[in-house]
């Protein structure tokens, strides 16, 4: 079937055209490095490099005398697994975030033994692992990096085990928590203060594929990419309850079984593709964030986050698929304490599209009995029954509703939506508390967090207070003939603004200082200009989310091909002042 009325451009492949130098392959990085005769080599690389590839294709041709694997000198696996213990825990998904720098992982006496190792020879050396740009005196340092999700995907196909662990083969969720609460975060520190030292940097994402640039090439792709519009490369999961609307309109594998996720807007987990005269290089999107915060961020921003951008866009797709689970999200005081999270993850559901049946369940039913409740999820896992119906509201939706969920409030989109999900960033920390008696991918029972969950549930939260604070609140801001502006969705506890835009003329923005991230919720195609040619225009689809840097200042959108002469919506969302 189809879902749309028109022939989706939705581009999966975004790409940011910068001025640089690239080398495209091992042979050409090869012999780009010898040219430099360093003497002493430091590779620093980003945790879940393939060392295996690097040895045979980078290392071993560029002839060294000495090989130096810098992890071998790190503390061993049982002190580092008793290091990490009390910021892993037991729970098979939430740890503790650690705030280990790589320094940490390494005595002292270690690094002397590195030191001399290197002083002792005078020919070339080459010092490399997770933790080389520890050695002293190198005259090259190159930094191999990797996006999180080509590491997730080596996770689940057990092509890759954590740092210093032979986890091959362990739950990918484990391996996902050690990742996310200890290494990428050690990982992003070390990285934020290397990029502006390094020599060269490596995209490592595709096998025995790699692409090299200069430090100037990152350097000023970053900065580019923070003054100008752009989008993140969007990547799609399967799950258990998902649907096949992104297929359609994502121009997907139709073979694959159904489409859950999509990331198109979350820079820790995103990445950004260069285009240097025709060559694509993959980067984190983190990488600007921690390099042009400021300029990405605003300084608000940055002086309440830190280098953390603080919005999330995703898509969940359930149309002719199943429920989501029941969940509710942690109050700040509760994601602080127990998970060491500064900010938790408010969030709201933007409808792109939905069935006639579609409905959300939001909030808990009038004067529900607390203990009955909880005791009654608990037995569910069980005997596989819960009476939903005895507890939860449900409400139906239609396209283009806006439903707040701040942080406390149970929920969970029914079949037959297709939501643009708006909230903070904290993405991970969703307490399951009812799943419809199902297995996930994995054959694995999905993991339920009732125990947290319970602390966090606001019963006051019942039908008629999310009637009145929930439920589609639109005002109208501002309106004139082919412009209206609506404050959509967001309830006041939370930090985001929703602001929604109809139009069939151009629509000037200002981002007033703070980063802006839209996504176009109607109409097939509209471009994002400036007014004063500040930056190159960027062409926006149907469904696709993008980024206004709080550097960009005023801009414009306006209906773009198909679309012109018809009426196009964007909704915008940015962190209240």
């Amino acid at each position: 079937m189809s879902y749309l009325q028109f022939k989706s451009k939705y581009d999966r492949f975004p790409e940011i055209k910068i001025n640089g130098t690239v080398w495209n392959g091992y042979q050409a990085i090869v012999s780009e490095i010898k040219k430099q005769k360093a003497s002493i080599i430091a590779i620093e690389c980003y945790p879940g490099v393939d060392y295996q590839e690097i040895e045979e294709h980078l290392i071993r041709p560029l002839k060294p005398k000495q090989i130096i694997k810098s992890d071998d000198f790190a503390l061993n696996s049982e002190s580092l697994d008793k290091m990490l213990s009390p910021y892993l825990t037991e729970d098979r998904v939430f740890g503790y975030m650690s705030s280990f720098e790589i320094e940490d992982f390494y005595e002292d006496s270690s690094l002397s033994k590195i030191n001399r190792l290197i002083k002792a020879n005078n020919n070339l050396t080459i010092v490399y692992g997770f933790g080389a740009s520890l050695c002293e005196n190198y005259d090259m340092l190159i930094y191999l990096d990797m996006t999180r999700f080509e590491i997730q995907q080596r996770f689940r196909n057990h092509k890759l085990a954590n740092w210093k662990c032979d986890n091959y083969m362990e739950d990918n969720l484990k391996k996902y928590k050690r990742g996310f609460f200890v290494e990428w975060r050690v990982a992003d520190r070390l990285k934020e203060r290397l990029l502006r030292k390094i020599n060269y940097y490596l995209d490592i994402n595709t096998k025995e594929k790699p692409k090299m640039i200069d430090k100037d090439t990152l350097l000023n792709g970053c900065l580019q990419t923070s003054l100008q519009p752009f989008r993140l490369v969007p990547y799609f999961d399967p799950g258990v309850w998902g649907g096949q609307w992104l297929k359609e309109v994502c121009n997907l594998d139709p073979n694959i079984e159904n489409y859950a996720w999509s990331f198109d807007g979350v820079p820790e987990e995103n990445s950004i593709y260069f285009n240097i005269d025709g060559t694509r290089v993959e980067i984190p999107a983190q990488n600007v964030v921690l390099m042009e915060a400021l300029n990405l961020l605003g300084k608000s921003n940055l002086e309440r986050f830190g280098a953390e951008f603080p919005i999330r866009f995703d898509l969940l797709d359930t149309m002719d698929g199943q429920n989501l689970s029941l969940q509710v999200h942690p109050l700040t005081d509760y994601i602080r304490s127990q998970f060491g999270m500064k900010y938790t993850q408010d969030e709201s559901y933007y409808l792109l599209d939905a069935k006639e049946d579609a409905l959300v369940y939001l909030g808990v039913k009038e004067n529900i009995n607390h203990t009955e409740f909880i005791e009654a999820l608990k037995l569910a896992q069980k005997n596989n029954v819960f009476e939903d119906e005895k507890y939860i509201n449900r409400f139906p939706v239609k396209k283009h509703d806006h439903i707040s969920i701040p942080s406390g409030t149970i929920h969970c989109s029914g079949t037959n939506s297709m939501v643009l999900e708006i909230s903070a960033t904290p993405y991970i920390f969703t307490f399951k508390l009812w799943d419809w008696n199902r297995l996930g991918l994995d054959g694995l029972p999905r993991p339920i967090h009732i125990e947290h969950g319970k602390e966090s549930i606001q019963y006051q939260r019942d039908e008629s207070w999310v009637r009145k604070n929930l439920l589609n609140k639109v005002e109208l801001i501002e309106e004139e003939e082919g412009i209206k502006e609506e404050k959509t969705g967001l309830h006041e506890n939370q930090f985001l603004e929703t602001r929604r835009h109809w139009f069939n003329k151009p629509v000037l923005h200002d981002t007033l200082g703070t980063v802006n991230v839209l996504n176009l919720v109607e109409g097939v195609e509209a471009i994002v200009e400036s007014p004063t040619n500040k930056f190159p225009p960027l062409i926006v689809h149907f469904a696709e989310t993008f980024i206004i840097p709080a550097s960009v200042g005023q801009y414009t959108i306006r209906p773009y091909g198909e679309s012109v002469g018809k009426t196009c919506a964007t909704i915008k969302a940015y962190v209240r002042k």
